[in-house]
């Protein structure tokens, strides 16, 4: 894709009320927060935009990246019939903190994901409480590896199973996500609300933008809505 189609592409948004106080035009802050969610720095962003004659500073990233995750919507709903649940331990400002991740094992789809505190039965359970308010789960089938998820799974009345083997694609997704948050630091220096900001603008990437190789090249959201 050339450097023009990237300009010229928008993102499937309202950005209007997002961007009405901004003086850079649209084109050119998707393209900086498509080069940030590919594997850029904040300050790295500014360097390929200067060659482009093009000043902002990376606490302008910074913002647009923040600004574009409270605007964009939730995934589409989706009813998978194998989801795999994970949580990874990372560190947030100093402290270890727990991502919590939930994949539809068929489309690639990343239907959720969250930030806790601990992990556990409880975490477990809020977060599964979250995916069956945003999606159709009744009748998946999840494959756990214990962590607290068979009691929360009993809890919401969901069916699911310890399964070792056929978890791969969670864990690759969470390999993926590690080594995009490695590219620029390693923790996120600020808030657990700030590292959900930046998880959310990667899922909407990861979910719209970045094709996947077991789907021929083609999207989740494309794979879900086809």
């Amino acid at each position: 894709m050339s450097l023009a189609d990237l300009l010229r592409e928008t993102l499937d948004v309202d950005c209007d009320d997002v961007w009405e106080n901004e003086r850079t035009p649209t084109p050119v802050r998707v393209f900086g927060m498509r080069l940030h969610s590919m594997g850029l720095s904040v300050r790295e962003v500014p360097a390929v935009l200067e060659l482009l004659g093009i000043n902002r500073s990376h606490g302008a990233v910074w913002n647009w990246t923040h600004d574009l995750a409270e605007a964009q919507d939730d995934p589409p709903t989706a009813g998978p019939s194998r989801v795999a649940v994970d949580e990874k331990q990372i560190e947030v400002d100093g402290e270890d903190k727990w991502l919590y991740a939930a994949v539809d094992t068929e489309s690639k789809f990343l239907l959720d994901i969250d930030v806790y505190s601990r992990r556990g039965t409880d975490p477990a359970a809020a977060f599964l409480h979250r995916l069956t308010q945003k999606h159709d789960v009744s009748d998946a089938e999840f494959l756990v590896d214990g962590g607290g998820y068979l009691t929360a799974l009993f809890r919401h009345e969901l069916s699911g199973q310890l399964n070792y083997r056929e978890r791969n694609y969670i864990e690759k997704w969470f390999q993926t996500v590690s080594m995009r948050i490695d590219r620029f630091h390693s923790f996120w220096r600020g808030s657990q609300s700030s590292a959900r900001h930046w998880l959310r603008r990667f899922r909407h990437y990861y979910n719209h933008d970045r094709p996947n190789q077991a789907l021929d090249n083609r999207t989740p959201v494309e794979e879900v809505l086809n």
